[in-house]
């Protein structure tokens, strides 16, 4: 790393203000126990293990700011991040946008990451950074895929759907996060894009700009369904049983 790379400042927003419904009823997903200790927290230090992170923004629930301050207050994080909890809006677009312009001024680097994928190892962190501060104005963790991937004509009435074409695997990937960019033009795409929205990396496409492709890690899974929250204590477990975790 250069030094001039070494100046620029870190930020990461966590937006966190969905209900999580493919979990089953309860809690909102970001705050379910996991390994005892909620989602939320477990993306927090994953994002604050980079010691490139000064500050995480949690984008909570409209009318769970307060729940999540104090989740946050009850929980062990590092002393070298800042901490600032923000209510977020009705969709996850507007809840990152909330969380940018909570921002104070002095950040080059913003990720982006969902607090459904609380596992995500610290060197994935760090090279989507290093990748932006490379030069990139977006950057996402990415991972080839397994399976062969259809493409077929959507049906709504439960009939079997035709296959319209079958992508070339090897030129697919599926995209985690955090998702990294340069500050200023995520902020841009933020107030002019506001349609066909998948992810905030989709945005930066809209602009007309590079995005670019780091290595993924596959235990930077999204935690939806209950099956995942079973792999995902399978995955602490051997953390704790090999590295003390």
């Amino acid at each position: 790393m250069s030094d001039e790379s070494r100046s620029f400042r870190t930020a990461a927003v966590i937006p966190a203000a969905g209900r999580g419904v493919r979990l089953g009823p309860g809690a909102p997903k970001a705050l379910r126990a996991l390994n005892g200790t909620p989602m939320l927290v477990h993306a927090v230090r994953a994002m604050a293990a980079s010691r490139s992170v000064s500050l995480v923004v949690v984008v909570a629930p409209p009318d769970g700011a307060t729940e999540v301050k104090n989740l946050l207050a009850e929980h062990a994080l590092p002393d070298r991040t800042d901490f600032l909890v923000v209510p977020g809006g009705e969709s996850r677009q507007e809840s990152v946008k909330l969380g940018l312009d909570a921002l104070p001024p002095g950040f080059d680097v913003v990720l982006v990451h969902d607090a459904a994928r609380p596992l995500v190892p610290v060197d994935t962190v760090d090279a989507v950074i290093e990748a932006v501060r490379d030069g990139a104005p977006a950057v996402v963790p990415a991972l080839p895929l397994a399976d062969t991937v259809k493409q077929v004509e959507p049906r709504t009435d439960g009939s079997p759907e035709p296959v319209v074409a079958t992508p070339e695997r090897s030129r697919l990937r599926a995209v985690q996060t955090p998702q990294g960019f340069d500050h200023a033009t995520l902020v841009r795409a933020h107030e002019s894009v506001t349609e066909n929205v998948t992810d905030d990396a989709s945005m930066i496409e809209q602009l007309g700009l590079p995005v670019v492709v780091v290595p993924g890690h596959e235990e930077a899974f999204k935690v939806t369904r209950p099956l995942d929250l079973a792999l995902a204590e399978a995955v602490l477990a051997r953390r704790r049983a090999n590295d003390g975790f």
